[in-house]
């Protein structure tokens, strides 16, 4: 009972700890081809096995919700401390390798995914390349406010210069 008290803890804190929670089914995968999963994932997640009830109690206390009715068959949760993005992408691409892999679905900025919404998450391009477009649209708009602040004093000497030009000719 108190080692099963302790796992749920861990869970808990991993949950309350991640910025989302990937929902999978391993069922059929050698113990070699999990490590090879947490392996391509380990930079931006932790793979964890766990049992369904644990993983529900836990779910529960960190105030996780929508994970339930996916907590069926052997389920394995990849604990996101990274990019979401990225790990889909992982997970995405190894199920493709691996077919045995099933996504399930997941929890992601406080709702529940289904695993088409995890699919969708793994088309997104990556933060860095979400970032440096950005950036580069921000370079652009700036570089125009620019030349738009340059242009208009020259701008206002040719308006003053017509102006004085429209009162000589008057006189």
């Amino acid at each position: 009972m108190a080692l099963k008290e302790a796992s749920v803890a861990e869970l808990t804190n991993k949950f309350e700890s991640s910025t989302a929670v990937l929902l999978t089914e391993y069922r059929g995968l050698t113990v070699a081809e999990l490590k090879e999963l947490r392996d391509s994932i380990r930079q931006d997640a932790e793979y964890a096995v766990a049992k369904n009830t644990l993983t529900k109690l836990a779910a529960a206390k960190a105030g996780v919700e929508g994970l339930d009715d996916n907590l069926k068959g052997p389920s394995a949760l990849a604990f996101v401390h990274g990019d979401p993005v990225a790990v889909a992408k992982g997970l995405r691409a190894f199920a493709k390798a691996h077919p045995l892999l099933v996504i399930k679905g997941g929890y992601f900025d406080g709702a529940p995914l289904s695993a088409e919404e995890v699919n969708k998450l793994a088309d997104l391009e990556s933060r860095e390349v979400l970032l440096s477009k950005v950036a580069g649209m921000m370079k652009a708009s700036m570089s125009k406010a620019a030349a738009v602040f340059q242009a208009l004093p020259s701008k206002t000497v040719r308006t003053v210069e017509a102006l004085r030009e429209k009162q000589e000719n008057a006189a």
